[in-house]
């Protein structure tokens, strides 16, 4: 049999519920080796030891932890989402999946890689969060005109991209020249388009790169109001949990969503196309396609404008359904590639170059195995194939 190792009790403790596993999920996942509730609650107590093998599914699989933290005298300070989510309701906060969990700690230690990257400053020109702050009792179409004209963008430049895809590619380097850096992933989870975690020199957006394009377009501007208000937030498909929320955090969930619609589809424009003419499924496809944005967006604004009504909105609503990209042709340095952003690419390569840190800084940075270093440095000097 082998032997148990002299882990630190709190420690297992301290990551199963940093994740939002119960102890019973945990021993469901163990199942197969025949780990049972029990087992899992005397390792938390101390009075058994996981094995090396139980230790590293643990950590790797399950708790998705480096193995050597379990054998910390005490838990390391991190980011939590009650101090980055204060306008979720505690209902919500409680039940955020784990892989939810995990994406937080991947965008915050992302966070941290910036600090290091920049030696704590920010390298844009201007950053809009140090520029522009939200107040709660400011009009969203006169937040949606100060984003706008600060960022310099006309809604000519925005119509000028053919498609979502160019559109999402579009503002995501205009959001990251203004100092707020956006990170992709695959969820793997339905329900959740995104969540941003405010900082004051190095805010960072994180988008589920599962969702269409459109859509993850109208997350990066849900994010960016959070950010705007000093606050972190996750955009969730479904918005019951407002109802839950008082005073300015209400405030705030609401505006984000209305603001995110306001900048992509500005009012004073938009009217003008609908007024006088009779609406169609057809008429609101081109809309949308117009402003490169989803039918919800579009049919939202319908709603807020009292053109439809709430039931004729649910009735046009109701056969959307989730629309899951096939990813980048399953190519794992493309997938980096669209997940990380190429400016965090080359600015963890150019510190390498410079030599400011060494090959294993640089895969950590980077969140790949040494031997996946070629391949990154690939989308940076694409070699040439003879023909």
């Amino acid at each position: 049999m082998s032997e148990g190792l002299t882990v630190t009790p709190e420690m297992l403790r301290w990551a199963r519920e940093s994740i939002g596993f119960s102890t019973e999920e945990v021993a469901a996942k163990l199942k197969r080796k025949k780990i049972t509730n029990a087992v899992v609650e005397s390792w938390e107590n101390g009075s058994e030891k996981p094995t090396y093998i139980q230790l590293e599914r643990l950590a790797y699989e399950i708790y998705k932890r480096p193995l050597a933290i379990f054998f910390f005298p005490e838990p390391p300070e991190e980011i939590t989402p009650n101090e980055s989510f204060r306008t979720l309701p505690d209902v919500e906060l409680e039940n955020l999946p784990p892989r939810i969990r995990f994406l937080i700690r991947k965008a915050h230690a992302l966070q941290l890689n910036l600090q290091e990257l920049f030696d704590g400053i920010n390298p844009v020109k201007k950053q809009i969060t140090h520029d522009i702050s939200f107040k709660t009792n400011t009009p969203v179409a006169e937040l949606a005109n100060e984003v706008r004209n600060y960022l310099n963008i006309s809604l000519k430049d925005q119509i000028e991209n053919e498609n979502c895809e160019n559109a999402f590619k579009f503002w995501r380097n205009i959001i990251e020249d203004n100092g707020v850096f956006i990170f992709k992933d695959a969820f793997k989870i339905d329900g959740y388009s995104g969540f941003c975690l405010y900082d004051e020199e190095f805010p960072v957006i994180y988008i589920n790169n599962t969702d269409d394009h459109s859509r993850q377009i109208f997350t990066i501007f849900h994010e960016l109001s959070h950010l705007l208000f000093r606050t972190g937030g996750i955009d969730m498909r479904q918005d019951d949990y407002i109802r839950y929320l008082e005073g300015d955090d209400k405030v705030v969930e609401v505006t984000c969503n209305k603001f995110a619609g306001e900048f992509l589809v500005p009012s004073g424009d938009f009217f003008n196309r609908v007024k006088e003419i009779e609406l169609s499924p057809e008429l609101v496809s081109q809309i949308a396609d117009y402003y490169n944005v989803s039918l919800t967006v579009i049919y939202r604004k319908l709603l807020d404008s009292d053109f439809i009504s709430t039931q004729e909105y649910n009735e046009m609503t109701k056969s959307f359904k989730r629309s899951k990209k096939r990813g980048n042709g399953g190519d794992y340095y493309n997938n980096m590639k669209v997940y990380l952003g190429m400016r965090y690419i080359e600015t963890v390569f150019g510190r390498f170059y410079q030599n400011r840190i060494n090959r294993d800084q640089l895969a950590d940075y980077l969140g790949v195995k040494a031997k996946s270093l070629d391949g990154m440095e690939n989308l940076l000097h694409p070699r040439s194939v003879s023909s």
